[in-house]
């Protein structure tokens, strides 16, 4: 495809405006008045155009490889009449989708032959029968096209009314073009494979190289058989999509190859008879990824007549129904929200805390969906699973890795669990004003200290924001597995509140948590990686230094080390679900030996005995959504987000005041051995070696936009500009930058709608700038020097104070109580106010100013202290230069809450005891007096 286009997501919208464009052009050579050269011209431009949709349409059920054919042979004899006509009806059923439910024009149904064995039959389907969703199946095998229309007859012939979907076949002949299929037609559910395909395809596919790999064809050329074959194709089409069912149909030894391939493929079948089966099991094998236990539980009670006599007056709308004041809520809300309503746990419903029904079943599909071993639901946030994991893995003095800039609730939740934390340094982005994501290097380093100082047993975890909000993206895999190489035991907790649509994507699943558990699970098992590790561990000299470890790669040892990992989810944030419902999924070989009892316990104590059912309701349903169309949401939201960087970095008057930033700007060269700057308009090869190769890439879908040169600061620019004025909403901001999120219910209508909004916004800015005097254009100017010349240096984590830390060790090491801190400022006796010249003062005069609270700025939104930290100048000097009207933990009136010299002095005569048989550490019963921890 052509330089630009995106090639690697594009493929879908190149094909529907390939459509819409060539019926268009058809519109045009039709009509009378366009004749001679005129008429040469667009006779051009539909060739043109039938080639461009020639490459696509082998992949796609509709409108068909007959139907397709026939617009080519009408346009071929110049019978442009029936040809714009044809094209026509194909592109209105494709932008309406109505080719799904059979509801085309009557005028074509004898020539779409879509659903029934008889066309004709299209106008005796009932309303039930137009709804049944709609998927399409891909058959690899080599087939003439009798052959192949006699499978679609077959196929067809055994459908009955009664069918809960309704399916059309799309059919390959070779192991590439059945890679190409998966990668660019969302519509699969299942493939079905036979043991006859050719290693390559006879096509020119030369329009399609983004999306051929030729490993594949190399791997399938080989001196392999037809078995082996199958099996290798079944592996790749799992790695890319693992969502779909796979089936094989054989001619000989099926019972054999049973035994052999079964593991990959959901059944296999004997060709001569398995069709009508074959046939059930893809619907059935459907049903069960569209199956929604818990929702369809509630449904269903919420047709049940019921007598409330405990809790809950709201239940089935009692309370609203009879009222004379607040019928308007039923009038706004509907009446099915309160009929599903209730605090019962029985009837056929769960409950969330001991579940044993419905919504254990909708958990266990939501693992599978995810790819994670267990997956818990949780109906109030992240905020919350954060902590719930967190308390289930920390004990006191138990020692946390932890990202500074990370959401409060982690901060939070190490407070709670008592632990003592070594905040993690991200790389700075100083031109905007944001962090990055921290470094493999200083991960290591960290650890490799605490090894030093011999605390890496007390080490239990390490947090990380899997993509960060400005999204960057780590390696997971390559994190996990170089720190196990460290600490063989080392528990992952990777917070993915704004990343739980990475799963559904064939490039961005490989750097999610569950992903990247199996992944490394799978490799550390393998004989080849235990070869692979002995033969390299002789290449690591005996005295090697901190230096020559964080300059190579480490490897874990296959026999100490063990995948344990958490990821907490947002699903509501980036998937559909009702706000607050979010998940916990988890990949760990210890949790039910050494985690289970603590996971259920906290789960216990940070869930409501009276959890909101229909947020239950809507993470079954939108598991269910990303089951069966989560790839094609997932593209779309790419999609739209690549349109929305095009139409501002193409704009003439928006390049003026406004850049998306690329991953460049994001990400410093040292962490891009790639040296692709722009890889999201490089293709999918390119993109795709990003993806493997750099320690952070940068999610697509999201679009920080550089406005510095507008004058506005970004907070300004997102409340009087964007929201005040137009309504548009987005959440972060920096000094100089807003971010603008896709996501999958965008659409490119309300793309447009951005475009149109800052195209009026740069224009009202343009003509306020014409009109400016002398004077007020050198203030102008003078804010966009501030925003764009004259960088914010961002401070360093001045560390915590000696009376919180522990000073034992070899070595001193920087973790910190951050409880102890935070508990200490209970007693207000202990705690005063100082201004920043105050503040100031008592450092020039040698004495640390310790603060009490978390202090942090909006924007940019993370911690620049937390309790029991130490002032710097830096941190200072940050904050004015901020220059921001919004920071939690300061009050202007007062100034900063900070700890009395008194109350450290106190607090330094405390101690803490650690038991060095378990790791934990214990609170001295001087401490307990004190009231200090």
């Amino acid at each position: 495809m052509a330089e630009g286009s995106h090639a690697y997501n594009s493929v879908w919208q190149a094909r529907s405006d390939a459509w819409s464009q060539l019926d268009e052009a058809a519109d045009r050579l039709i009509r009378q008045t366009t004749t001679g050269e005129l008429k040469d011209r667009y006779v051009g431009i539909c060739g043109e155009l039938l080639e461009t949709i020639n490459a696509f349409e082998p992949y796609w059920a509709y409108p068909g490889p007959a139907q397709f054919a026939r617009v080519q042979r009408a346009f071929a004899a110049g019978n442009y009449d029936r040809f714009g006509r044809t094209v026509s009806r194909i592109n209105r059923a494709l932008t309406t989708e109505s080719y799904r439910s059979g509801d085309v024009d009557a005028a074509g149904r004898d020539e779409l032959d879509m659903f029934p064995a008889d066309p004709r039959q299209l106008e005796d389907l009932t309303a039930n029968e137009r709804e049944r969703p709609y998927f399409e199946v891909l058959v690899v095998a080599q087939m003439t096209e009798a052959q192949e229309a006699a499978l679609r007859n077959e196929v067809r012939g055994w459908r009955r009314p009664d069918d809960e979907f309704v399916y059309e076949l799309v059919v390959v002949g070779s192991g590439d073009e059945a890679l190409v299929a998966a990668r660019l037609n969302p519509n699969l559910q299942a493939v079905v494979v036979r043991r006859r395909f050719s290693h390559q395809s006879v096509r020119d596919l030369s329009a399609l190289s983004e999306f051929v790999d030729p490993a594949l064809s190399d791997e399938l050329g080989g001196h392999v058989s037809p078995d082996e074959r199958a099996q290798i194709l079944a592996t790749w089409l799992t790695r890319l999509r693992p969502e779909l069912d796979l089936y094989l149909m054989t001619e000989i030894n099926v019972e054999s190859v049973a035994g052999q391939l079964g593991q990959y493929f959901r059944r296999v079948f004997h060709a001569r008879e398995g069709v009508l089966e074959l046939h059930l099991s893809i619907l059935y094998g459907v049903a069960e990824r569209y199956r929604t236990p818990f929702f369809s539980a509630l449904k269903q009670y919420s047709h049940r007549p019921t007598g409330v006599f405990h809790a809950l007056p709201i239940s089935q709308g009692k309370s609203i129904v009879n009222s004379h004041w607040i019928k308007d809520m039923i009038g706004f809300y509907g009446l099915d929200v309160f009929m599903a309503e209730t605090s019962a746990t029985c009837g056929g419903l769960d409950s969330l805390l001991e579940p044993t029904g419905p919504l254990r079943e909708a958990q266990q599909l939501a693992a599978k969906a995810y790819g994670s071993r267990h997956t818990y639901f949780v109906t109030n946030g992240t905020s919350t699973a954060n902590k719930i994991v967190t308390q289930s893995l920390v004990a006191p003095g138990d020692i946390v890795l932890l990202d500074r800039n990370c959401h409060q609730s982690h901060h939070y939740g190490m407070m709670m669990a008592g632990a003592n934390v070594v905040y993690l340094e991200a790389y700075p982005l100083t031109d905007y004003t944001m962090y990055g994501a921290v470094p493999l290097r200083e991960i290591k380093s960290k650890l490799l200290a605490l090894k030093h100082a011999g605390k890496l047993d007390r080490v239990k975890m390490m947090s990380l924001t899997n993509c960060t909000f400005d999204g960057i993206v780590y390696d997971v895999e390559r994190v996990m597995e170089e720190c196990l190489a460290i600490k063989p035991d080392l528990v992952f907790l990777w917070d993915e509140a704004w990343f739980a649509f990475a799963r559904f994507h064939p490039v961005y699943r490989n750097r999610t948590a569950m992903a990247s558990a199996r992944a490394l699970r799978d490799r550390l098992e393998d004989p080849a990686y235990r070869a692979a590790y002995e033969a390299e561990l002789q290449t690591v000299p005996e005295d090697a230094t901190d230096e020559d470890l964080l300059n190579r790669r480490l490897r874990p040892d296959p026999a100490r080390a063990r995948v344990r990992v958490y990821a907490t989810q947002s699903t509501h944030k980036t998937l559909t679900a009702l706000r607050q419902g979010s998940m916990i999924h988890v990949h760990d070989q210890d949790f039910d030996q050494k985690v289970s009892e603590a996971f259920h316990e906290a789960y216990m104590g940070h869930t409501s005995t009276s959890p909101n059912y229909q947020i239950l309701a809507s993470l079954d349903l939108g598991r269910r959504q990303v089951a069966l169309e989560g790839v094609e949401l997932v593209q779309r939201q790419i999609e739209n987000a690549m349109q929305l960087r095009d139409a501002i970095d193409n704009h003439p008057l928006l390049r003026t005041y406004m850049r998306c930033l690329s991953t460049a700007d994001l990400i410093p060269e040292q962490f891009r051995p790639s040296r692709i700057d722009q890889p999201l308009r490089s293709g999918l090869r390119d993109m795709t070696k990003v993806w493997q190769d750099d320690e952070f890439v940068l999610d697509p879908s999201r679009i920080t936009l550089s406005i510095g040169r507008t004058g506005y600061d970004g907070d300004t620019f997102k409340r009087e500009q964007l929201m005040d004025r137009y309504g548009v909403q987005i959440n972060k901001t920096s000094r100089n930058t807003v971010l603008f999120m896709t996501n999958i219910g965008t659409t490119r209508s309300s793309v447009a709608f951005l475009v149109e909004v800052l195209v009026s916004i740069a224009q009202n800015l343009r003509d306020t700038v014409a009109d400016m005097s002398i004077g007020e254009l050198g203030r102008f100017e003078k804010a966009v020097y501030r925003l764009t010349e004259r960088a914010v240096p961002l401070p360093d984590f001045s560390g915590f104070h000696a009376v919180f830390r522990d000073g034992s060790g070899a070595e001193p090491t920087p973790e910190g109580d951050v409880r102890r801190a935070f508990y200490l400022s209970y007693d207000d006796t202990n705690c005063e106010y100082l201004t920043g010249d105050e503040v100031l003062e008592k450092l020039d005069a040698g004495t640390d100013v310790v603060s009490a609270t978390f202090v942090t700025p909006y924007p940019p939104g993370f911690p620049v202290l937390v309790p029991g930290q130490v002032f710097s100048r830096g941190i200072l000097q940050f904050l004015r230069d901020l220059d921001t009207p919004e920071i939690h933990g300061y009050t202007p009136d007062a100034g900063f809450r900070v700890y009395t010299d008194k109350a450290i002095e106190q607090a330094s005569t405390t101690r803490l005891t650690h038991v060095t048989s378990n790791g934990r550490a214990e609170l001295s019963g001087e401490d307990v007096l004190s009231g200090l921890a």
